[in-house]
């Protein structure tokens, strides 16, 4: 079977160029500097499959299921690691825009509950956690991840972050047909920047590859302390930068990494550093998918 052709220019076409030098100045509420949102990634891997990621290799190199020990190193992450996060932002009066997949509301419903309890923005993220180029009917997984999330909190999602920020040619289109107003997809600005589709605009809200703990502990194997050092490097330049032209910062953290007991003190100095600033608005990505509409 051959490789789908892929239209360059459909994806180009998504947006235009446009340099944040030569763009309309964004300004936050009341004179701020910086959007800080974070966002808690709580998926549902089946101990049956092949982990999305892995800590331990298999043994002689040859993968065996189920893999009990990758599993239950992210299992870890929903029993115990989750509810460090949940303290962590309450205690600093912080709310998390909270990435879900369907199937996670039933499987871990406590945390869950524990989430809507404390009013975090519920985001669709597949409806199992397999890349969109994986599965079978994209639309009825986005649906169903949608009407999941309904059910569960009274109300639709607004945005979406596709397992592993993976989209065929066509999951904006269908993003945007099933009510998703902003994505998080697209990580390649400080500044939300508008998305077309053949429905209409969507927004895609700055998510994060750098400030992202998969990417630092799971692909790139920092050490415990890095998602602080780079989280302090990432918000100094942006609060610099902010002072004449908003800009938006993610933290995207997952219960099974950041949320290791090693690692978790370095997420709350993070937080502590970026609450010492004035001028700084801790947002979720709906606040401020509200705010670039009303400042554009």
């Amino acid at each position: 079977m051959s490789d789908p052709i892929i239209d360059a220019e459909r994806i180009r076409d998504r947006l235009p160029y446009e340099p944040i030098t030569q763009r309309p100045k964004l300004k936050l509420p009341d004179g701020k500097r910086v959007a800080v949102w974070t966002i808690v990634n709580v998926e549902n891997w089946s101990p049956a499959g092949a982990m999305p990621r892995a800590v331990l290799s298999p043994p002689m190199g040859q993968p065996l299921l189920p893999d009990i020990p990758n599993w239950a190193w992210h299992e870890y992450g929903m029993r115990v690691g989750f509810w460090r996060f949940l303290e962590t932002l309450s205690s600093r009066g912080l709310k998390a825009s909270f990435a879900v997949n369907g199937t996670a509301l039933s499987v871990y419903e406590p945390a869950c509950r524990a989430a809507l309890e404390a009013g975090w923005d519920f985001v669709g993220h597949g409806y199992i956690q397999r890349p969109m180029h994986k599965v079978e009917d994209q639309k009825k997984s986005i649906v169903d991840t949608v009407e999941a999330i309904r059910a569960f909190t009274g109300k639709a999602p607004r945005g979406w972050e596709s397992p592993g920020l993976t989209e065929t040619e066509d999951t904006l289109d269908l993003l945007a047909e099933a009510g998703i107003e902003y994505v998080c997809d697209w990580c390649l600005d400080d500044q939300p920047v508008t998305l077309s589709t053949r429905s209409g605009p969507i927004v895609s809200v700055p998510y994060s590859v750098e400030i992202n703990d998969v990417v630092i502990t799971a692909v790139q194997g920092h050490r415990s302390d890095e998602i602080y050092l780079r989280g302090v490097d990432q918000f100094d330049r942006l609060y610099q930068e902010g002072a004449d032209n908003a800009r938006v910062m993610a933290i995207s953290i997952h219960p099974y990494l950041t949320g290791a007991p090693h690692r978790i003190k370095y997420l709350e100095m993070l937080y502590d550093h970026i609450l010492s600033h004035p001028d700084v608005a801790l947002m979720t990505g709906s606040e401020i998918l509200n705010w670039y509409r009303e400042a554009r």
